[in-house]
C-alpha cells in the first residue's frame, strides 16, 4: 500500500513540476500524449498527427475515455529501453 502512495506522490510531483521520470522507471501501462512525446523527443501535436494516420510502425495509440493513450512498452521499444 505504501508503494502505491509513494507512486501517487511521484506522479503528483511530476504534474506539478512538469518533470518526467526516466523512461526506464516508468511502470504504468500507458502514457498520455505529452508524456509519450517527451520520451520520443517529439511535440505532442506530432503524435496527434500520427494518431490520425493510425499510428506509425511499432506505435499505435488507443483511446481511453476519449483521450489518446500510448503503450509504454511500444514507446520503450522505439527508444531502445528494455521493457
Amino acid at each position: 500500500m505504501q508503494s502505491a502512495i509513494h507512486s501517487a506522490a511521484i506522479q503528483a510531483a511530476q504534474q506539478f513540476t512538469g518533470q518526467y521520470l526516466p523512461l526506464e522507471q516508468v511502470t504504468k501501462p500507458n502514457l498520455k500524449t505529452d508524456e509519450a512525446a517527451h520520451y520520443l523527443n517529439r511535440r505532442p501535436q506530432t503524435l496527434r498527427i500520427w494518431a490520425m494516420r493510425d499510428g506509425i510502425e511499432g506505435l499505435r495509440p488507443m483511446r481511453i475515455n476519449g483521450l489518446l493513450a500510448w503503450k509504454t512498452a511500444e514507446v520503450k521499444a522505439l527508444v531502445g529501453v528494455p521493457a
